[in-house]
């Protein structure tokens, strides 16, 4: 399995990539997500084709239970961003460059 990427890994690679200074690869990468959040949060959808589609969801109100006592409590409707990979998200190799492991002593 993969390890998880911060941001501040990714801000690195891309500014790595791209050839550009960390500060701007944070700024752009800022932007971007600004504009997918601000963009679905207003019940659009941002396709990204060969990555994905990012969306919102919409969950309905429903009764639930409170776990100490029992009783019933009211949960209120909510929507959340959803992100669908596409196909050729979900096959692709990574190309991101990993850090070396740390080394450590040998037994």
């Amino acid at each position: 399995m993969a390890e998880n990427l911060t941001k501040a890994e990714l801000v690195e690679a891309v500014a790595k990539t791209a050839d550009i200074t960390k500060a701007a690869a944070a700024a752009a990468i800022g932007c971007f997500l600004e504009s997918i959040a601000g963009h679905v949060g207003k019940g659009g959808k941002v396709t990204l084709v060969g990555f994905g589609t990012f969306s919102q969801k919409t969950r309905k109100a429903r009764t639930g239970r409170n776990p100490q006592t029992g009783a019933p409590i009211k949960i209120a409707a909510s929507k959340s961003m959803s992100f669908k990979a596409s196909k050729a998200a979900k096959t692709a190799k990574p190309k991101v460059a990993k850090k070396a492991a740390p080394k450590g002593k040998k037994k």
